[in-house]
C-alpha cells in the first residue's frame, strides 16, 4: 500500500509521463499519415489471429539465430506478461488487498527470471561479445546518429528492463520475507532467505524502494519509449495485422501512367513511400537479420537493408514533428537514407522480407526509389539500355526478334498454339531459353521429356513476349506496363487451360503481378510438372536406381517468392538423384546474382561477385553437378564455374531428367 502522498505523487507522474507519451504518439500518427496509400482493414479478424500468433509465439525470429531468438523469446513473453503485472501492482498499491491467484503469481515469478536469464544473454552479447552481425561496415550509409546511437538506446532499454523486472522481482522478495514464503513463487521464496532477520520496518522500506523503481521506471521510460527502437513491441504486431495481403512479397503496386497530372513516380523523398514502409522504420528492431541475408552486402556491397531501415527511423525522429505538420522532408532518400550505388546492388531476392522478424520490406523501398530514378530523373546505370532498347524493339531484352523466336526448336516438331488447339498446357519458353545458347539446351531437353511423357504442349513462338521482369525490378515501370498489357491480351485470345514456365521470373510475373492486368491463370514452373508426371506415371526413365550425388540451387523467385520448394528435389530423386543441401537453401537460399535486372548490368564493386560466393557454397557440398531451375541462374553459376575452371556442372534440373529418358529406336 503506497502512502497518500505516494498516491499523489504517482499520479502526478503519470499524468505528466502520459501526456508526453500522448504528444509523441500523436505525431508519429501524422507522420505515418504521409505515407501513401492507408490501410486494408478486410479480413481483420483472420488477421487478428495470425498477428496474436506471431506475436505470442516470437516464431518469425527463430529462423535465424535459434539460440539468441530462444533468449530474446524469454525476454519478450516476460516484458510483454509485465503490462498485466504493472497493472496489477498499481491497482493493489491503490486499493489495497490481493485481486490475482497463484497461477499468476508463478507466472510472474518465472518470468521474471527468464527476463533477467534473457537479458544476461543479450547485453554479454551486444556489449561484450559484440558480433560482425551487429555492425555496419564504413563504407555503408548510416545516420550520423545511428552508430552511437544504437548501443546507447541499447544500453538504455536493456537497463530499463533489468531494473523495471529486477526491482519488482527483489520487491516480492521482501514481500515474502516479511510474510513468509510461498509455494507459487520458487525463485522469489528463494531469494527471500537472503533477508532473514531484517526487521519489519527495513523490509516495508526496501519494499516501497522497489515499487518506485519498478513502477517509477515505467513512468520515466515511457515518453522515451516512442523514440526508442523498443516500439517495436508495438509496431510489430501492427505490421503483422495491417501489412496489405501480397500475392507473394515480390509483387508490385502498379502505377497510373493515365493520369497527366502525375509527375512524380516511385520514392525520392521518405513521405513518397507508402504508410506501410513508415511503419517498418518504427518495427524495426535494428538486429541485422536481413542485412546478414542479402547478398549485396555478404559479398562485400555498400547495401545494407539494416541501413536503410534504420536510417527512415532516425530521420523520422529528428523530422518527425516537420512531416507530421504537413511539411516537406528536408533531404531525399538518397541523402539519408541509401546512396545511388547501393540502391543499384540490390538483387531484388526478397532475403531481407523473409529473414525479417517484424515483417518489414525493405526491398520493396529500393524498388520504389529506382522507381523514381527510372521514371522522373531517368537516371540508371548505362548497361541497363541495351536490355530496355531491345525489350522496347524486339520485345526480349536480348533484342533477338519475334520472326526467331523458335530457331531453338529446330528439329524437334515444336507445336505453335494454333497447330494445338486442344493443348493441356501452354509452354511459356521465355526469353532467356528462347535466345541464350546455354539456356537453349533446357527448353529443348524440356521438349523431349514432354514428348516422351505425351504430353499434348504448344507454344506461342513469335506471339511471345518478354514478360517484363527484369524492366519493373530495375524501376522501368512504364516498360513493363507496356509489355504486360500486351501479353495479357495475347493470353486472352489464346485462353490456356495451364502455363508452364522454364524461368522462375516468367511464373512470378505471370503468377502474381499480371492479375493486377486482368489476367488470371494458372501457372506453374516446369519442375512442377516434372513431379506431376513422375507421380502420374507418365514419364519413365533409365537408371532411375542408379544414384548421383549433386546438389540444388534454389531460384530465388522459385523457392522464396513462390513457395516451390519440393517439386524440384522431388524430381531430381524420380531420376534417380541424392541432393546433398547448400548451407543456404529453401527459402533461405543464396542468390545466384542476376535478379533486379543485375542480369544486364555490371554488378557494383565488392569484395566478390554473389554468383563466385554461390558456386564455393556449391563446392562445398562434394557434388559433382549443380542443378538448377531457372536460366538466369544456369547463366551465371555456370560463368562462375567457368571461372573457377569448370570445377562443377551447372545443369538443369530438366536436363538431368532428360538424360534418363529411355533411348528411342535408332538413337
Amino acid at each position: 500500500m503506497l502512502t497518500p502522498v505516494e498516491r499523489v505523487l504517482f499520479v502526478l507522474a503519470a499524468i505528466l509521463s502520459l501526456s508526453l507519451t500522448a504528444l509523441a504518439a500523436r505525431r508519429i500518427v501524422r507522420t505515418i499519415g504521409r505515407g501513401q496509400g492507408r490501410p486494408e482493414l478486410d479480413q481483420l479478424g483472420r488477421r487478428l489471429f495470425t498477428a496474436i500468433a506471431k506475436f505470442v509465439s516470437f516464431a518469425p525470429t527463430f529462423s535465424v539465430r535459434r539460440w539468441t531468438s530462444v533468449f530474446h523469446a524469454l525476454v519478450g513473453w516476460g516484458f510483454t506478461f509485465y503490462l498485466l503485472v504493472d497493472l496489477v501492482d498499481v491497482t493493489e498499491a491503490f486499493l489495497g488487498g490481493e485481486p490475482v491467484g497463484n497461477l499468476f503469481r508463478l507466472a510472474a515469478d518465472v518470468l521474471s527470471v527468464g527476463v533477467l536469464v534473457g537479458m544476461a544473454y543479450l547485453i554479454v552479447r551486444r556489449f561484450l561479445v559484440r558480433p560482425d552481425s551487429l555492425t555496419v561496415r564504413s563504407t555503408t550509409l548510416l545516420h550520423p546518429k545511428a552508430s552511437r546511437g544504437i548501443r546507447r538506446d541499447s544500453a538504455i532499454v536493456a537497463g530499463f528492463i533489468v531494473l523495471h523486472v529486477g526491482a519488482r522481482f527483489v520487491g516480492s522478495s521482501f514481500v515474502l520475507a516479511s510474510e513468509g514464503g510461498n509455494v507459487w513463487m520458487p525463485f522469489a521464496s528463494a531469494l527471500s532467505q537472503a533477508w532473514a532477520g531484517w526487521s519489519e520496518a527495513a523490509l516495508v522500506a526496501a519494499i516501497h524502494v522497489c515499487f518506485w523503481i519498478a513502477l517509477g521506471l515505467i513512468l520515466a521510460f515511457l515518453p522515451y519509449f516512442l523514440y526508442s527502437k523498443h516500439l517495436h513491441l508495438f509496431f510489430a504486431p501492427i505490421n503483422f495485422l495491417l501489412k496489405p495481403k501480397r500475392t507473394s512479397m515480390g509483387a508490385l503496386d502498379n502505377l497510373n501512367f493515365d493520369d497527366p497530372s502525375i509527375e512524380q513516380f516511385g520514392a525520392a523523398r521518405l513521405e513518397h513511400l507508402s504508410w506501410t514502409a513508415l511503419v517498418d522504420a518504427y518495427a524495426c528492431i535494428m538486429c541485422n537479420r536481413c542485412q546478414d541475408a542479402c547478398p549485396a552486402y555478404a559479398t562485400g556491397k555498400v547495401l545494407s537493408p539494416a541501413a536503410l531501415e534504420i536510417n527512415k527511423r532516425y530521420f523520422l525522429n529528428q523530422e518527425g514533428a516537420r512531416l507530421a505538420a504537413g511539411e516537406t522532408s528536408s533531404q531525399t532518400l538518397l541523402e539519408f537514407a541509401i546512396t545511388p550505388e547501393a540502391v543499384w546492388a540490390c538483387t531484388a531476392c526478397g532475403a531481407c522480407i523473409e529473414v525479417c522478424p517484424v515483417g518489414n520490406e525493405p526491398m520493396r523501398d529500393i524498388l520504389e526509389i529506382r522507381r523514381h530514378l527510372v521514371l522522373t530523373e531517368s537516371a540508371f546505370p548505362d548497361q541497363l539500355q541495351a536490355a530496355y532498347r531491345g525489350m522496347e524493339r524486339s520485345v526480349n531484352p536480348w533484342g533477338l526478334g519475334p520472326e526467331k523466336r523458335l530457331e531453338w526448336a529446330a528439329g524437334l516438331d515444336v507445336p505453335l498454339v494454333a497447330q494445338a488447339p486442344d493443348a493441356e498446357v501452354l509452354w511459356w519458353v521465355g526469353c532467356a531459353p528462347a535466345t541464350d545458347a546455354r539456356a537453349q539446351k533446357t527448353a529443348r531437353a524440356l521438349a523431349e521429356v514432354l514428348k516422351a511423357a505425351g504430353v499434348r504442349f504448344a507454344v506461342l513462338g513469335p506471339q511471345e513476349r518478354c514478360t517484363g521482369d527484369s524492366a519493373r525490378r530495375s524501376g522501368n515501370e512504364y516498360l513493363f506496363n507496356e509489355l504486360a498489357q500486351a501479353n495479357v491480351e495475347t493470353l486472352h485470345r489464346v485462353a490456356p487451360r495451364r502455363i508452364v514456365t522454364t524461368c522462375p521470373h516468367c511464373l512470378h510475373t505471370l503468377k502474381n503481378e499480371y492479375p493486377a492486368f486482368g489476367g488470371h491463370y494458372e501457372v506453374i514452373h516446369h519442375t512442377q510438372l516434372l513431379q506431376e508426371l513422375m507421380t502420374q506415371g507418365r514419364l519413365s526413365l533409365d537408371g532411375a536406381t542408379k544414384s548421383e550425388l549433386l546438389t540444388f540451387h534454389d531460384p530465388c523467385y522459385l523457392g522464396r517468392q513462390n513457395g516451390v520448394i519440393d517439386a524440384p528435389r522431388q524430381a531430381l530423386a524420380g531420376s534417380g538423384a541424392t541432393v546433398a543441401e547448400m548451407a543456404d537453401s529453401r527459402t533461405q537460399s543464396f542468390c545466384c546474382g542476376a535478379g533486379g535486372g543485375q542480369m544486364w548490368k555490371e554488378e557494383e564493386h565488392g569484395e566478390e561477385r554473389v554468383n563466385q560466393r554461390r558456386l564455393r557454397q556449391a563446392e562445398a557440398t562434394g557434388a559433382k553437378v549443380l542443378a538448377v531451375g531457372c536460366p538466369f541462374c544456369l547463366i551465371m553459376l555456370g560463368d562462375a564455374a567457368r571461372q573457377e575452371g569448370d570445377s562443377i556442372a551447372v545443369r538443369d534440373v530438366v536436363e538431368i531428367v532428360a538424360d534418363r529418358l529411355p533411348a528411342r529406336p535408332g538413337q
